[in-house]
């Protein structure tokens, strides 16, 4: 029935590496020491306030993945606002020109790139439409790359202490062009620099448009005052305290009115800071680790000198699917190195348009979409784990608009919300409507359809009530059985609402009957939880008498199901007019359940109607048991007499279904709780609403009842 049946063993190529590496943390924190190195980065939230601004963080060390284990909750209570669409702006402050043109140019086609496959199911990006706010629309990709823009105002003084700036030893030989410029911005100088330019350039505010803002390599970014305790996007190398602290980019919002709501005045952005290392690179430091762009794309942990001293492996090696051979043109190897950067921002991507306002969806722990299933990557498409040349695979697991990209999986809330399949890290979304058609049947049979082979990955996700109470949302089935009876629709199991009261009917799986022969389409159309929609059509070949020419291309006596079976239909009508077509179904055959709540009874009609319910009894079989009635009319020719022993009105305003209580009278429940077993009847007649010649539809099918 559900998601991206993706078993995580199929991920063995690129996860082993992961497995073996949770098992290695997972013992390593058994001991004190270990705990004690990550105190300060378990205590610390992903979305966390530092120096006054909130911010969304990715960090080094991701606490979900280490501690190996699904969310307890991820919600968005209050409804708070997720994007539905965006305009997007990359803006690269670069007074220096130290933002390779390579660089620039890939990242900028990846933006487009995501632009032009918006919408598509096979994309990562696609399993956002899961995430709602208020309005009940679904989070969107859905976005227009807007176009970049150099910032080439100068950077102010530094106003952090970068944990481990350059050293003498740093410096790169001058025909190389030296060193890059250093300097250590924090984040309120970032976000003043960014209002600067899109006050300059009079850029659009407001919720419908984003902001990249990118630094090249040499500039530190620090949320607070920096330092080896501070939180930067640089760290001291020998500190296992400076490592944990430091960040790979981080998300946020500007308003000077406040972020409840994100009115036109809010600016939200992401900072992205030259985090890739310089391998390939002649130009820029390689050999240092803390320089090393891998852990910001596949995670890890370096060795540290205090805590124990522990090291996790690659996970797995850095990936640039984009690298070019040595020499380039350029004379370096560097062009993958922006692979790196660009799932950095694939990760704030996901984060910005289901959280855009830090107060949207987090978990309990206030961690974002991406840090669920962060160092997670989905299989591959192309390319080789082991090293080239460069000390890189060039694995991508995602194809963009015919690029070629390595990029983290989001998190599907669906594996929180049902049992199955539970696959919590996806990079795609599965929406493939299955069932098998029935062979040849006759006219009369009872036959099945079972939507539960489908493959739907948002199967399951929160909507909002009227009120903007969190509720639970399914995916919905809907069968048109191509015989001109009601489109039947509703939920799989596990919907709540496939429970009395009847909110919505279970509807994954149906039992359907044709009244006349011939060949029918089946139509399954399946809706998931994003509103993305797919259909699957099989034929159906009934043995039987033809439609009669008066019966106006109506079916037969409709669906039927928990273990009832449809009996005959009959109809009248005049002057020509077509006979209502009528379907019922007793919903429950527990004898002890009916009399305490009476004959759950489910119908269909194809349009507006009056007319009645009759539950029937035989005469011989109500003597024995001393129950009274009145007799039955309009049963077929020769039947045996029958008692009316509880009846109920049924007068629609159009075509539908629903579903109806049947209560017994005090004394026929007091005669029927003495019994075992009781054969019944349900008698539906109704007539349709033509002023002058209304026509008239019986159907009559039989149950029982058992304690």
């Amino acid at each position: 029935m559900s998601s991206f049946a993706r078993p995580l063993s199929s991920l063995a190529n690129l996860h082993a590496v992961t497995s073996r590496a949770r098992t290695l943390v997972a013992a390593l924190l058994a001991s004190s020491a270990v705990l004690l190195a990550f105190g300060a980065a378990q205590a610390a939230a992903i979305v966390t306030t530092v120096s006054g601004m909130t911010v969304g963080v990715q960090p080094r060390i991701n606490e979900p993945y280490l501690a190996g284990a699904a969310p307890k909750t991820y919600a968005n209570p209050s409804g708070s606002p997720v994007l539905h669409g965006t305009g997007v702006y990359a803006i690269y402050w670069d007074p220096d020109d130290e933002y390779w043109s390579e660089w620039q140019n890939s990242i900028d086609e990846y933006f487009a790139r995501a632009g032009a496959d918006s919408g598509s199911l096979a994309s990562v990006f696609a399993v956002d439409a899961q995430y709602t706010d208020k309005s009940n629309r679904p989070a969107s990709y859905s976005q227009t790359f807007k176009g970049a823009y150099t910032y080439t105002h100068a950077y102010p003084s530094s106003g952090c202490t970068d944990p481990e700036p350059f050293a003498p030893e740093d410096q790169i030989p001058a025909e190389f062009g030296g060193k890059p410029t250093a300097v250590c911005l924090t984040s309120a100088q970032v976000a003043a620099a960014l209002e600067a330019a899109i006050a300059q350039s009079n850029l659009p505010r407001g919720v419908g448009n984003v902001y990249y803002m990118l630094t090249p390599p040499g500039v530190t970014v620090c949320l607070d005052g920096g330092t080896i305790k501070g939180h930067c996007s640089d760290y001291e190398g020998s500190s296992e305290e400076s490592y944990e602290h430091s960040f790979c980019s981080y998300h946020s919002a500007l308003n000077p009115g406040g972020l409840a709501t994100g009115d036109a005045n809010t600016i939200v952005y992401a900072m992205v800071p030259w985090t890739a290392g310089g391998l390939g690179d002649n130009h820029l430091l390689a050999a240092n680790d803390r320089r090393a762009g891998w852990e910001c794309q596949d995670g890890g942990i370096v060795p540290g000198e205090k805590g124990g001293g522990y090291e996790v492996q690659k996970i797995p090696d850095e990936q640039e699917p984009n690298q070019q051979p040595c020499p380039s043109t350029a004379g370096s190897c560097d062009f993958g190195l922006s692979d790196l950067i660009i799932n950095q921002l694939s990760l704030q991507q996901e984060n910005m348009v289901t959280d855009p306002l830090l107060n949207a969806w987090q978990d309990e722990h206030h961690y974002e979409n991406s840090d669920e299933c962060r160092f997670l990557f989905g299989p591959k498409l192309s390319g080789a784990s082991s090293p080239s040349e460069i000390g890189a695979g060039t694995l991508s697991n995602q194809a963009i608009d015919g690029g070629a990209y390595f990029l983290n999986d989001a998190f599907d809330l669906a594996a929180l919300r049902l049992p199955y399949p539970g696959v919590p890290c996806i990079n795609a979304v599965n929406l493939d409507p299955k069932f098998t058609a029935p062979n040849t049947v006759n006219a009369g049979e009872v036959v099945g359809f079972d939507g539960m082979q489908s493959d739907i990955a948002l199967d399951a996700a929160i909507g909002y009530s009227a009120a903007g109470a969190p509720q639970p949302n399914y995916a919905t089935y809907k069968w048109n059985f191509g015989d001109g009876t009601p489109e039947v629709s509703g939920f799989a199991p596990g919907a709540p609402q496939c429970e009395a009261p009847w909110l919505s009917p279970c509807a994954a799986s149906e039992f359907h009957t044709y009244q006349y022969g011939g060949s029918y389409e089946v139509t399954l159309t399946v809706t998931d939880v994003g509103g993305n929609k797919a259909s699957v059509t099989h034929a159906v070949d009934v043995v039987g008498p033809p439609r009669p020419a008066s019966s106006g291309g109506a079916g037969g006596p409709g669906s039927s199901s928990g273990g009832s079976t449809s009996g005959a239909g009959s109809s009248g009508s005049a002057a020509g007019v077509p006979a209502p077509v009528a379907a019922a179904t007793v919903m429950s055959q527990s004898l002890r359940k009916v009399l305490r709540k009476g004959l759950l009874v489910r119908y269909s009609v194809n349009e507006q109607v009056a007319g009645r319910f009759e539950v029937l009894i035989s005469s011989s079989l109500a003597h024995r048991l001393r129950i009274s009635g009145t007799p039955a009319t309009g049963l077929p020719v020769g039947s045996p007499a029958e008692l009316v022993i509880a009846k109920a009105v049924l007068v629609t305003t159009a075509g539908g279904r629903s579903a109806l209580h049947i209560q017994f009278s005090k004394r026929t429940d007091a005669r029927l709780a003495h019994v075992h077993k009781v054969s019944l009847m349900l008698q539906l007649v109704v007539r349709n609403a033509s002023s002058s010649s209304p026509a008239t539809t019986t159907v009559l099918s039989s149950f029982t009842l058992t304690h």
